[in-house]
């Protein structure tokens, strides 16, 4: 069994309110460990009432190759009294610049773009995000830029604002499965946001890889 804790320390946050996470309704995710191989994730996220209530569901897929990794995924988040709910597709690609199998300690660099869809019927708006993060981990998994665009679900007018924010989580592995956890917290001009995340994932790793 290996144990893993994320911790992500995020400054200058270009956010609207409330603000957004590269998939609406989670936390960012990260491994700065990496991996060769593929690795399936799927995810719940709960973001909290200044954020908008609500759920979210989401599933990613990773694909590591030596020190890079590269991850697509979808997300749906429903804020709590919208009849609709709003998609959110992304990708990120991460290099991981120290660590491995003989380490007990990993960083990488993790850039990363999602875009969601607008919900007209309760005002709900359109997210496009851009994050780039340095990740650290100590055999328990992020510090980064957020670049966040809101356009207003009516009028499409875009506004921001430049915040600070952190994420907290951790990692726990059996084999080839695991579950894995965060906290993603956003300082904003009036109060803040959080948004709780936990997934579970299958991990199919290369022979000899980490």
């Amino acid at each position: 069994m290996k144990r893993s804790a994320l911790v992500v320390i995020v400054s200058a946050v270009l956010v609207a309110a409330p603000a957004a996470a590269q998939w609406t309704g989670m936390p960012v995710w990260n491994d700065p460990k990496g991996g060769t191989g593929i690795t399936i994730s799927g995810e719940y996220g709960r973001p909290d009432s200044a954020y908008g209530k609500g759920n979210a569901w989401g599933g990613r897929a990773a694909l590591g190759v030596g020190t890079v990794t590269l991850t697509a995924g979808v997300a749906t988040y429903k804020p709590e009294g919208s009849s609709d709910a709003t998609t959110t597709v992304g990708g990120q690609a991460a290099f991981r610049v120290i660590g491995g199998s003989l380490l007990p300690f990993a960083v990488n660099l993790q850039a990363g773009a999602g875009t969601s869809t607008k919900i007209t019927s309760s005002g709900y708006p359109k997210r496009t995000s851009v994050t780039g993060a340095v990740g650290m981990s100590v055999l328990l998994p992020t510090p980064g830029v957020r670049y966040v665009r809101v356009e207003d679900a009516i009028t499409g007018v875009p506004t921001s604002q430049t915040k600070f924010g952190y994420a907290l989580g951790a990692n726990l592995t059996f084999g080839m499965l695991g579950v894995h956890l965060a906290y993603d917290y956003q300082k904003l001009d009036v109060g803040s946001t959080g948004v709780f995340g936990v997934g579970a994932h299958l991990d199919i790793r290369a022979p000899g890889g980490f």
